[in-house]
Order: structure tokens, then sequence, then C-alpha cells
């Protein structure tokens, strides 16, 4: 199994596995099949496990902690605190930050989980009311009570990772990062990791899975998935963007690789700091993925793939309204 440092700590896995899907969000689930799939994972040497409070809410913590009971020397295990959903409207989110949830949120998800420490804790999205040093401060007082070894934010913008590094070193920055969401390269993200020695974790590195190209119709999508909601795959957007996706396929077969291996070799030939966490719920498709770490991109096959697939070629936007104003904060 290939490894990256992340930060300045520990090496692991270059590929890890985003659990998210396996409770919340993308339809109906297997929770037998999502176990053996993290079983299947750890046993190839893939141990970057991704999860979060608010996926279910919660019950994916749970299904985490299931998996690696008895195993827990081979998972390094990340999650997250921040997201508040309205128990009487799940489109209702609210972020907090305060430093007295901090250390709830942290204790309930050691307990769902059934670990003494969580390997990376994550402020999953930066709470406009709380000023970032307060809640980092939160966070190391987590680390120096042993609760959890290494810290990190998602979605936070450039300045907002440097003053928190002012207060505990951050060793990892998640962000949605991939052919179609190339923010991190161009709002001073990545710039900002590289100046100050964090990883880049790129979540949905399919884009959710269109990049697969097992896509083709809004209809593949199950009555409750959240991607029937999304810009991206709504009306036009959905055509113009599998547009794309074909020109990814045509170059994927050049290559003698599928689609999602090209699309997840891309992030991860992006430089030595950043991993990808792409999810899945299938065995098959784990496998499918870390065929990725055979597939070597040159710098030509890099610009051609940049010539088809420029930095803003997709159509309609991550999230909704409301979901935007809570990315790079």
């Amino acid at each position: 199994m290939q490894t990256r440092t992340l930060g300045h700590g520990p090496r692991v896995s270059a590929l890890g596995l985003g659990c998210m899907g396996m409770s919340a969000f993308y339809g109906a689930h297997d929770d037998a099949e999502s176990i053996a799939t993290i079983h299947h994972a750890l046993e190839r040497g893939l141990n970057l496990l991704d999860t979060a409070d608010m996926y279910g809410p919660h019950t994916n913590e749970v299904l985490v902690g299931k998996a690696i009971k008895g195993r827990r020397e081979q998972a390094f295990v990340a999650t997250k605190f921040g997201i508040v959903l309205d128990p009487s409207d799940p489109a209702v989110r609210g972020v907090n930050g305060r430093p007295e949830y901090v250390h709830a949120a942290c204790d309930a998800s050691l307990k769902r989980l059934g670990i003494d420490t969580i390997d990376l804790y994550y402020q999953h999205r930066v709470d406009p009311n709380v000023p970032i040093e307060e809640t980092v401060g939160a966070m190391a007082e987590l680390v120096a009570a042993g609760k959890v070894r290494y810290l990190g934010l998602s979605e936070a913008s450039g300045a907002t990772l440097e003053r928190a590094c002012k207060v505990h070193p951050i060793a990892a920055l998640q962000s949605e990062f991939s052919l179609w969401t190339r923010d991190p390269q161009t709002n001073g993200m990545l710039a900002a990791c590289r100046k100050l020695g964090v990883s880049l974790v790129a979540y949905s590195p399919l884009g959710r899975g269109f990049l697969t190209g097992a896509i083709r119709s809004p209809d593949d999508f199950d009555a409750d998935d959240y991607r029937r909601s999304s810009p991206r795959f709504i009306g036009d957007n959905f055509a113009r963007n599998l547009q794309l996706v074909e020109q990814v396929k045509a170059i994927a077969a050049d290559k003698g690789c599928s689609p999602a291996q090209l699309a997840l070799a891309w992030v991860l030939a992006q430089g030595e700091d950043v991993l990808a966490i792409p999810g899945t719920r299938k065995r098959s498709r784990l496998d499918e993925n870390l065929g990725a770490l055979d597939v070597q991109l040159g710098a030509a096959e890099l610009k051609a793939i940049d010539a088809v697939f420029p930095p803003d070629a997709v159509s309609g936007t991550r999230y909704v309204e409301e979901g935007m104003r809570m990315v790079n904060a």
C-alpha cells in the first residue's frame, strides 16, 4: 500500500475510504456489505477511514465502530464534529464550534466508535460565530487529554487555516477536490496548506460518483438520494457534465484504466501532500479504486486531461446556496 505523510504526523494510506455513503445521502445501504468492505480495505492495507457524527446522523460512526472492533490497530480513524442537524427538518443545518460543544461531541463520537482515541478529529465546518482560535483551542485540549491524536479542519479558507495553526498544529485540511472541483487550487487553500505543512485530504474525488462513468441519468439515483437535488446533477447541468465525463472515459480507455482510476490518479498526481478518500459500499469498487495507485500520469497526460476538462468546465455549483456559504470559510 502506498502511503503519504499526514501533515507533520504519521504516514497513512494514500487512498482512504470515505464511509459516509454507507449510512447516508446516497440511497439504500447494506450494513453487512459495508462492514465487509471496511474489513477488505484493512486487509489490503488501506487504513484511513473517514466518517462524521452527522452521517446518519450518528449511525455511520456506530457502523465504523463495529467494523474496526478487534482490528483497531489496523485502522486510522478520522471523524468530524460541528454540523448540527435540525431533528424536525433534516434539510436545515447549523454549525457549532463552541468549546463546550467540541468536548461533548468528541465524547459522544468516542462512545459510538467504541474507541479510546480518535486518530484525526476535524471541525466539519467553520462556525462563523465562534473565533477559530476558540474552537481549535478546545480541540487542542482534547489532544492534551489523550482523546484525540491529530487535528484537522474541513472546508476552511487558507486564512482560517493559518490562524488555526497558530493555536495548535493542524495535520489535515479536508476539502472537495477532483477533476470537476478545482477550488483548492484557485482559492488559495492548497497554497496555504503547503505553506503551513498541512496535508490536503480530497473528499468526493470521484465527483460524487459522476466521474466513474457509471451514472447515465438522474433516474439512476434512488428517490432519497441527495444528488437528485444537487445543482450539478440537475437538468442541463447534468447533460453538460456528462459530456465532460465521456471525454474522461476516452482518455481512460487509451490509458488502459477505468475512468474512476484515472480520476483518482489525477488527484494523487497533484502532489505528495494530497490524499484522497473515495467512498464506496462495495468491495469490488474498493478494489477498482485501489487500482488507481498503479496508474502513473506524466506531464503530457496531465496536460491532455486539463485540455478536455479545464478547471472551469463543470456546470453548476457544488452545493445549493446554503451549502456554498459554509465552504472556504
